[in-house]
């Protein structure tokens, strides 16, 4: 496993933070802690859209889903009244689905993607196109790259235009204080002029859900493991529609961390647990499930086994941060559950220079 971690600030330290973002790079933008003017000034209840069923899509639907789409595939985001919409329309989709949500093989597993929205559509060039091909992201939407508007609209389009071929599920990072700190609250802000649509996407993230069960056999989550959780169906009787809580199984889930030392411990990240191997073993054998499969985690190739090979981390945003250098990777299962990693190098951004992974010799 590498050891670099996405180091992110704990949740219960978020509103007292003034200094963390100039530590990311010299020009990430400084954090704006929203003032009570900003974050009210037009409140969106999604909860009024709850409904009985499903949204079942019509031709209007649909028409607008598909232009909606083909706008962001250029990387251009939509009107305040239009995310408006989409945010609606994907509560009626996503509050029916599971805590652990099924997916049939085959499937093709994605990690992180942090607003680098080229880089998104680099990755569906690899795998292949939705809805031809299944797939299932494991959080981490926004924050830190540019394009996070651009990145978690596209994904919430998709998941309601094609709602069976596309699961999105939570990350740490799909919260409303780390938003505040990592960059999507400062652009929406930037992108819209107010923070109306940070506060209709973080009330939105509230329904996603956190977990996914591959053919019963493979667990995927963004963060890891709980020493509350014991069984998958306690994952199930969670209460996951609220704000990621500063302790406990749901937060233990979005940013807990494998570790090479044995059991539980205190993880560096202030949130969540470290777990060894034989946590991991544990909880598979119990559970029946061949395999952990979770993101969170800057890895160098793009995928890290652990454990040995009962966890496996999986990073989807290459060159994080615009300066790591790292390659990005998706795991396809086939129907014999078959693993496949394919990697890849990130798409050049226009007007940005190509990064490469060699070591410049003025550090050797």
């Amino acid at each position: 496993m590498d050891t670099d971690m996405d180091v992110d600030v704990p949740m219960q330290d978020v509103a007292t933070t003034t200094t963390t973002t100039q530590l990311l790079s010299d020009d990430e933008e400084h954090s704006i802690t929203p003032t009570s003017q900003e974050t009210t000034s037009k409140i969106i209840d999604l909860s009024r859209t709850k409904s009985s069923v499903p949204l079942n899509l019509n031709d209007s639907n649909i028409n607008q889903l598909d232009a909606w789409i083909e706008k962001l595939s250029n990387c251009e985001f939509l009107s305040e009244d239009d995310v408006e919409r989409l945010c609606k329309m994907a509560v009626d989709v996503i509050q029916f689905e599971e805590n652990v949500k099924p997916i049939q093989v085959p499937v093709t597993i994605c990690g992180d993607i942090h607003g680098q929205f080229h880089d998104l559509m680099e990755l569906f060039k690899i795998g292949g196109p939705c809805p031809d091909n299944n797939y299932l992201f494991m959080g981490d939407y926004v924050d830190r790259g540019y394009y996070s508007v651009e990145t978690v609209s596209f994904l919430v389009a998709m998941k309601i235009r094609y709602p069976n071929r596309i699961t999105i599920l939570r990350g740490n990072h799909e919260s409303r204080q780390i938003t505040q700190v990592y960059r999507f609250y400062d652009e929406c802000l930037r992108k819209y002029g107010s923070a109306n649509v940070w506060k209709m996407f973080t009330d939105l993230f509230d329904y996603f859900p956190i977990t996914a069960l591959v053919d019963n056999k493979i667990f995927c989550l963004h963060g890891g493991l709980s020493p509350m959780i014991e069984t998958i169906d306690q994952v199930r009787e969670l209460d996951r529609i609220q704000e990621v809580p500063h302790e406990g199984p749901m937060c233990d889930l979005l940013w807990s961390d494998p570790d090479d030392r044995g059991g539980w411990g205190i993880s560096p990240r202030g949130a969540g647990f470290t777990f060894g191997q034989d946590i991991s073993e544990q909880f598979n054998h119990t559970n029946g499930l061949d395999l952990i499969a979770r993101a969170h985690q800057l890895v160098m190739d793009g995928y890290s086994w652990s454990h040995p090979n009962n966890v496996v981390t999986i990073f989807s945003a290459p060159n994080y941060c615009y300066r790591c250098g790292n390659q990005a990777a998706i795991m396809e299962v086939d129907e014999n559950h078959n693993k496949q990693f394919l990697q890849y190098d990130p798409s050049v951004r226009p007007g940005a220079p190509t990064v490469s992974r060699k070591t410049p010799d003025y550090f050797l």
